[in-house]
C-alpha cells in the first residue's frame, strides 16, 4: 500500500520546481551538510521529547504557505509562471510538508499524547489545503497563466492543477463551496477516527501452554514463553497471525486468532464507516455526481465507476471457476483428516494450503523461513535496488528518530544526494499495523530532497531474535521498497504536486508490485538469502519448488482480491440508504470466492483501504495487470543487470506524476499494455 497521507482535499496537487530559493524552517540535517548542488532539507523530526519543536515546525510551514499565497494573490498585471505558478507551488510545498509530517507521526509515534497532537496538526494542514482547493481567486489566477510555450511537464502540471480545482468544486457557487469546505473538515476527522480505531485495537488471545503451539516453528515457540499463569499470549499482528494460521495444528487456536483479527475495530468502526460512506456520498452529490464511486474514478486510469465494475467482473470471470477447482483440492485434503468435512473454513485455508504444497510440490515454507533472517533480507533489498538503479544507500548514525528501532538512510547517485528515508519495520503498541510508504517531504529540484518513511510490521527487532521471515514478508518488503524507490527517483522534478508517486492512483501500485518479482528469482535470492545458522545460500532447487507451489491457490488469492475490490466499489456506488456493510460483505463474498464467509466477523471494520482508497481498491489488481506486462521486458535470467532497469527507471519511475501513467507505460513497453502477461501468470505460466 502507498500511503499518500492525509491531505483530505479531493485532489492531489503537486508543487513546481521553484526558480527561487525557499527558506524552509527547521534545523539542519543530522547527517551534515548536503553537497553544494543539493538543498539542505531540514529534519522534519527533532527527536526532542517535548512537543514545542514539533508545534513550531508545523506552525512555520503553514505560515510560509500563507505568505506565499498572499504574495501570489497580490500580483498586479499579467499572470506568469514566475509570479503565479511558482508561488502556488511554494504554497503546496509548505502545506504538504505540514500535513505529511503530522500524518506520519500520528501513525507511528510511541506516545499517545503526541499522536493526538499530530492528529490536530493534520486537521489544520488538511483544512488549509481543502480551503485552497476551493479558493476561486487562486483558480482564476492560475487560469490566466499562459503555459503554451512552457515545457511538457509544466503544461501537464498546469492542466492537472486546473482540472483538480474543478473536481474539488471551485467553480460552484459560494454557498456550495462553503458547504463542501465544512463537509471536508468533518471527513478528515471521521477518517482519522476510522484509522485510529484500527491502529489502537491490537487484540490478543491466550492459549494453554506450549502444547497449544504444536506445529509452529521452534523459534516462534521460543519467542512466546508462558506467563506466570502458564498462559501464552498471541497477537493479531502479522508476526503472530501469519505463522499461527499457517502452522498451528490446533484448529481452535487458528480460529480464535483469526476471529479477533477479522473483528479488529469492531464494533467501533461500524458507525464510523457508515459515516464515511454517507459523507462521501453527500460530497459527491454536492459536486454534481451520482455517487462517490462516480466522482472518485474520474481522474483515474479507469475513468469511471462503470469501467471499474466491468474490470472487477472480468477478474471474477477469469478466476472463479479456477478458484472452485482449487478449493476442491483443499476440501479433499481436509477430508483426509476429517472424512465428514463438507467445507474448508477461512482459518483453515493457510494451514491446508501448506499441507497441500508439502505433499504435491515438496515445499514447506518452514524450510524457506530459515534463509530469511530479517537483517539479511533488509540488506538484500538495499543491495538489489542499489545495483539495479545505480544508487548508494548510506546509513545516518545517531539520527533523530521517533523510536530507537527506526533507521535513517540517505540515497546517493555518485556524489549527489537524491533523498532520505526512514525504516520503521517492527510492531509496537499504537503503531500503524499494516505496511505502507509514508511521505514526509516531496522532492522539488533545487528546493528540498524527497524524504519518505517505510512503515511495516516484520518479525525481529529484539535481542537474540533472528526475525525469521515468511517469504510473504520478504515479498512485502520488496513491494513497499518499490514505493520508496519510486518516490525518491520521481522526486527530482520541478513541480511538487506531480513529484514521486503522485501519479494516477490506479497506477501507483504497479512499480511496487513489479519489484516483488525480484524476490522469486534464485539468483537474486542467493545474494542475500542465507541460512541463519549455517550461512549457506538458499538452494536453487528450493526456490524452484517455492515458485511452483506458489502457483497453486493463485486463483483463490486473486478471487479474494476481486471480492475486496467489489466491496470497496459497492459500498460507494449507491446511496448510503442502500448500504448495509455487513450485508454487502456476506452477499458479495460467495459470488467471488468459494471460501465460506467466517461467521460473526466484520472484516470491513479493519479494512483500512475503505478509507484511504475508498471506492478504488480495484487499483491493486489493475496495477498488477500493468506490472506483469512491464516485467515481461526484463531478462529473468539476469534481473540484477541494470540495463533494462535503468531504462525503466528513466521512463517510468523518474517522471513521477509529470505525465499520464498510460503514456509512461507506453514509452517503456513501446506499445499499450495488455492482459496477456497477467493471464499467463494467473494460469501458472508466469
Amino acid at each position: 500500500m502507498n500511503s499518500r497521507q492525509k491531505i483530505r482535499s479531493v485532489h492531489a496537487l503537486a508543487p513546481f520546481a521553484l526558480a527561487v530559493a525557499l527558506a524552509l524552517p527547521g534545523t539542519s540535517v543530522a547527517a551534515g551538510k548536503a553537497p553544494k548542488d543539493q538543498p539542505a532539507t531540514p529534519a522534519f523530526f527533532s527527536g526532542r521529547p517535548d512537543t514545542a519543536a514539533f508545534r513550531a515546525t508545523e506552525d512555520a510551514e503553514l505560515r510560509a504557505a500563507q505568505s506565499a499565497l498572499d504574495r501570489m494573490l497580490a500580483v498586479k498585471g499579467k499572470r506568469t509562471i514566475l509570479n503565479t505558478l511558482i508561488p502556488y507551488n511554494e504554497v503546496q510545498l509548505h502545506t504538504d510538508n505540514a500535513a505529511y509530517g503530522s500524518s506520519l507521526l500520528e501513525a507511528v509515534h510511541p506516545d499517545s499524547a503526541f499522536r493526538a497532537l499530530a492528529e490536530q496538526h493534520t486537521q489544520r494542514a488538511t483544512k488549509f489545503s481543502d480551503d485552497l482547493s476551493l479558493n476561486r481567486a487562486v483558480y482564476d489566477a492560475l487560469s490566466q497563466v499562459d503555459v503554451s510555450k512552457a515545457d511538457a511537464s509544466t503544461r501537464y502540471f498546469h492542466e492537472k492543477t486546473l482540472r483538480d480545482f474543478r473536481l474539488a468544486g471551485v467553480d460552484r457557487d459560494e454557498a456550495t463551496r462553503a458547504a463542501v469546505s465544512k463537509l471536508l473538515e468533518e471527513l478528515t476527522k471521521t477518517s482519522q477516527d476510522f484509522d485510529r480505531n484500527i491502529r489502537q485495537d491490537s487484540r490478543t488471545i491466550q492459549v494453554d501452554g506450549p502444547s497449544a503451539l504444536a506445529g509452529l516453528p521452534d523459534d516462534f515457540i521460543k519467542a512466546h514463553p508462558p506467563g506466570p499463569d502458564g498462559k501464552i499470549t498471541l497477537s493479531i499482528e502479522y508476526p503472530d497471525l501469519v505463522p499461527v494460521t499457517r502452522y498451528a495444528k490446533n484448529d481452535d487456536v487458528r480460529r480464535r486468532l483469526m476471529r479477533e483479527s477479522q473483528n479488529r475495530a469492531y464494533p467501533a468502526n461500524m458507525a464510523v464507516l457508515d459515516s464515511l460512506i454517507a459523507k462521501r456520498y453527500r460530497l459527491a452529490q454536492m459536486l454534481g455526481h451520482p455517487t462517490w464511486a462516480d466522482y472518485i474514478t474520474q481522474d483515474k486510469m479507469i475513468e469511471s465507476a462503470a469501467n471499474a465494475e466491468d474490470f472487477i467482473q472480468r477478474l471474477r470471470e477469469t478466476t472463479f471457476k479456477r478458484a472452485q477447482d482449487e478449493y476442491a483440492v483443499y476440501l479433499k485434503r481436509k477430508q483426509e483428516d476429517d472424512p465428514a468435512a463438507t467445507q474448508v473454513n477461512r482459518w483453515e485455508m493457510s494451514y491446508y494450503g501448506r499441507l497441500i504444497r508439502m505433499r504435491d510440490y515438496d515445499f514447506d515454507p518452514q524450510q524457506a523461513r530459515a534463509y530469511f533472517p530479517f537483517e539479511r533480507v533488509k540488506q538484500g533489498v538495499l543491495d538489489a535496488t542499489a545495483t539495479m538503479f545505480g544508487l548508494t544507500y548510506k546509513r545516518v548514525p545517531d539520527a533523530a528518530v521517533w523510536d530507537p528501532n527506526v533507521e535513517v538512510y540517505e540515497v546517493y547517485e555518485g556524489p549527489k544526494m537524491l533523498g532520505r528515508f526512514f525504516l520503521d519495520l517492527h510492531p509496537r503498541p499504537g503503531k500503524y499495523n499494516h505496511a505502507a510508504k509514508f511521505t514526509i517531504h516531496q522532492g522539488v529540484r533545487g528546493i528540498q530532497i524527497p524524504e519518505h518513511a517505510l512503515v511495516c510490521n516484520f518479525p525481529g527487532g529484539k535481542p537474540g531474535d533472528p526475525g525469521l521471515m515468511e517469504h510473504s514478508d520478504v515479498e512485502t518488503f520488496f513491494h513497499e521498497f518499490g514505493h520508496l524507490v519510486h518516490a525518491i527517483l520521481g522526486g527530482q522534478g520541478a513541480w511538487e504536486p506531480v513529484a514521486g508517486t503522485s501519479t494516477q492512483r490506479d497506477f501507483v501500485e504497479a512499480p511496487s508490485q513489479m519489484l516483488e518479482e525480484w524476490c522469486w528469482n534464485p539468483k537474486v535470492l542467493q545474494t542475500f538469502a542465507r541460512h541463519y545458522q549455517t550461512g549457506e545460500p538458499i538452494p536453487t532447487e528450493l526456490v524452484t519448488k517455492m515458485r511452483k507451489a506458489d502457483a497453486f491457490g493463485r486463483s483463490i488469492q486473486i478471487s479474494a482480491q476481486a471480492f475486496y475490490s467489489a466491496v470497496s466499489l459497492n459500498i460507494y456506488n449507491r446511496p448510503p440508504t442502500q448500504v448495509n456493510t455487513d450485508a454487502v460483505v456476506t452477499t458479495l463474498e460467495p459470488r467471488f470466492s468459494p471460501v465460506p464467509t467466517m461467521p460473526d466477523t466484520h472484516m470491513q471494520t479493519a479494512f483500512g483501504h475503505l478509507d484511504g482508497y475508498s471506492a478504488v481498491y480495484y487499483t491493486y489488481m489493475w496495477s498488477l495487470v500493468i506490472a506483469k506486462d512491464m516485467f515481461s521486458r526484463f531478462d529473468r535470467n539476469n534481473l540484477l543487470d541494470p540495463t533494462v532497469a535503468r531504462r525503466y527507471r528513466d521512463t517510468v519511475l523518474a517522471p513521477g506524476g509529470s505525465r499520464p501513467a498510460k503514456a509512461l507505460v507506453h514509452e517503456f513497453l513501446e506499445r499499450d499494455y495488455d492482459f496477456k502477461a497477467f493471464d499467463e501468470w494467473l494460469a501458472g505460466k508466469g
